[in-house]
């Protein structure tokens, strides 16, 4: 019980972790993303605002001065240094900071412009307000995106935003901003942002993984109480069932077997098959069942196992084929493994339809060092959504051709805990749409060098 408790405290926080640190790795995807993209808006828009600016001002900036905040009358605010402008107030940056920045623009922004007649030829070049681009360069630019026919408004060189207007004389404007500076910032952003959510993933992973086991107590708790309630309840169960079957031996010495005995008796023997398998499976889930592990011939358990079908087969005409290697071992419980052939076989038969197939193959893997049992059948449909829902306890994808094959659909689970408890997985495949598929695989047993 313990041990199994483990496992399943383990399996609930991983996903717990896992799903919270997805969570939130989306969302500060999400947030990181928008700041950053807003962020180089923000920037190109500026960028724009500058060129249109010079465009309409022929290359150089207009009087940005206007009218400077003027201090309010009133003595008692004087002295808080408050200040006031007649007209639009900013209510988000105060009048004094909107003022500063709108005098300081020219004096802060980094650009230069040609002027180029019709046929591209350079009329005027500024640029005294860029260190960086000579004349040459600025015309050389400027002769690029002539010729070329570049879009209106882009990017030279990567980081020179440009904007070309053609004016009245029928000569061509071009002006060139340098966003190399708020390129660079939002590169830092970029950088900076992308640490913090990186930091606080981290963060957050160790809190979760911390914090987890809190959160699935409740869930552990109530597996608890429910594989309790399967092991008392298939204890209780037998000895009414028990009584019943003793109960319809008598009465069928005094009256004689009858259609109703008959039924009573096979729902009887259903009951006691189930609450078998739910034991078993409670147990090996709880790794409280007594297995006996040595080294076994599976070769040989399956070709007694195989055998068992062959009159059902016969009965319900399905081609039956056996296909098994030769002196394949593993170390394991005979019986518990002969259970395993037994139940994937049964399950397959069930589900195949008369003139279908099932198929049976034992090899073993080498290389992997595994044994690999395989059993297929056809079927009339395919069963919906992921097949490894097959091995759920109670789930059948057909609930009506389970009711006519007496399937209560928990004998997968008891395959899966049979070869989880030989160190082994097992799992369904789908081979087209009328195959389905399943293949144990076990561990090899290791081999003993044998003495000369």
């Amino acid at each position: 019980m313990k041990r199994w408790n483990d496992v399943m405290v383990k399996k609930l926080r991983r996903k717990f972790v896992l799903t919270a640190t997805l969570s939130l790795l989306l969302i500060l995807i999400g947030i990181i993303g928008f700041i950053n993209v807003a962020n180089y808006i923000q920037v190109q828009s500026g960028a724009d605002d500058i060129l249109r600016m010079l465009v309409e001002n022929n290359g150089t900036f207009p009087d940005m001065r206007g009218k400077p905040p003027v201090q309010d009358e009133d003595p008692q605010r004087q002295e808080t240094g408050s200040f006031e402008i007649k007209g639009e107030r900013d209510p988000f940056f105060g009048d004094q900071m909107n003022y500063n920045r709108r005098m300081e623009l020219p004096f802060q922004s980094r650009y230069f412009w040609v002027k180029l007649n019709n046929s591209g030829s350079p009329m005027e070049v500024d640029t005294g307000h860029i260190a960086a681009v000579s004349s040459e360069q600025a015309v050389s630019f400027a002769k690029e995106l002539f010729f070329e026919q570049k879009a209106k408004r882009g990017y030279v060189d990567r980081h020179y935003r440009y904007l070309i207007n053609k004016n009245e004389d029928g000569s061509y404007l071009i002006v060139f901003v340098d966003c190399s500076n708020g390129f660079y910032n939002a590169y830092l952003l970029l950088l900076r942002t992308l640490l913090i959510g990186l930091v606080a993933l981290i963060a957050m992973l160790i809190l979760v993984f911390l914090f987890s086991g809190k959160a699935v107590e409740p869930v552990v708790e109530s597996l608890e109480k429910q594989k309790r309630f399967i092991t008392d309840a298939g204890h209780e169960l037998k000895t009414p069932l028990a009584v019943i079957s003793a109960n319809m031996d008598v009465i069928e010495l005094e009256a004689g077997s009858s259609e109703w005995t008959k039924s009573t008796k096979n729902q009887i023997k259903r009951m006691n098959e189930l609450i078998k398998n739910m034991l078993t499976l409670s147990r090996m889930e709880e790794e409280n069942i007594h297995l006996v592990f040595s080294d076994i011939n599976i070769s040989k358990a399956t070709e007694e196992t195989t055998s068992f079908f062959k009159a059902i087969a016969d009965f319900k005409k399905i081609n039956y084929t056996i296909d098994l290697e030769e002196d394949i071992h593993i170390n394991g419980d005979k019986n518990a493994y002969g259970q395993l052939c037994t139940l994937l076989i049964d399950n397959a038969m069930k589900y195949t339809a008369e003139e279908g197939n099932v198929d049976v193959h034992l090899s073993s893997d080498k290389k992997m060092r595994n044994a690999i049992l395989e059993v297929s059948n056809t079927c009339e449909k395919m069963p919906e959504g992921k097949l490894d829902r097959l091995f759920d306890r109670f789930y059948r994808a057909d609930n009506s051709r389970s009711r006519e094959s007496g399937g209560y659909g928990i004998g997968l689970s008891v395959a899966r805990a049979i070869a989880t408890s030989h160190g082994g997985t097992i799992e369904a495949m789908a081979d087209g749409d009328k195959i389905l598929r399943f293949v144990v695989k076990l561990p090899l047993i290791k081999e003993v060098k044998k003495a000369n």
